[in-house]
């Protein structure tokens, strides 16, 4: 069977990133992120659910979840965040491991899961963990900049998702993203050599 890495990392931590320059080394890539944003656009199969659910309300005129009232929502209300799941995880593991399955004349296979330590079905999938970490100020400092949130926001998000910590602990190799692109890319071509010799485990 082919190497499966669970690839993880809380928000601003370089997940996205990490994932393109391992794709550059030819590696299969199925992402839960994007996984998620197909069933919840314009007919998505997970939003008759949603709506059936959360109302009309969380869906934008044209038939696509509306993330904006959605975040709001699932912060405020944390009852509504398990029932969004509920409806969304098993659909997403069901996509990933048929999306895994297809992939084909790869050297090893990644899945990219942001709430991989959360999950314990999607950590089944994996045989490795790799966790991109750098520090909070450092994911606080790149998502008020690239997304124009707030800084409160941001840390609203950070107290919803497992620690750093946490991540560590179920972590069987680790990137730094605290310093440059240079360094990152070094890490990941270090790791791919690796991965790629140990492409079938037992």
């Amino acid at each position: 069977m082919s190497l499966r890495i669970g690839l993880t990392g809380g928000i601003g931590c370089g997940k996205t990133t990490v994932a393109e320059m391992f794709a550059a080394f030819g590696v299969g890539i199925v992402d839960t992120d994007v996984i998620s944003h197909e069933l919840t656009q314009v007919n998505g199969s997970a939003i008759p659910a949603i709506k059936a659910a959360l109302g009309n309300d969380y869906i934008t005129p044209e038939g696509a979840l509306n993330r904006a009232l959605v975040r709001k929502l699932i912060f405020a209300d944390s009852s509504k965040k398990r029932l969004l799941e509920k409806i969304l995880h098993p659909l997403i593991l069901n996509q990933a491991m048929s999306q895994l399955q297809q992939l084909k004349h790869t050297p090893y296979k990644i899945l990219v899961v942001p709430l991989l330590v959360e999950n314990v079905q999607f950590q089944q999938l994996v045989q490795r963990v790799l966790v991109v970490d750098c520090s909070e100020e450092t994911q606080i400092d790149r998502v008020t900049s690239r997304n124009n949130m707030s800084p409160s926001d941001v840390q609203s998000i950070l107290a919803q998702q497992s620690s750093r910590t946490e991540r560590l602990k179920i972590a069987d190799d680790v990137i730094n993203n605290d310093t440059d692109i240079a360094s990152l890319s070094k890490q990941v071509e270090i790791l791919h050599k690796r991965y790629a010799e140990n492409q079938e485990v037992v």
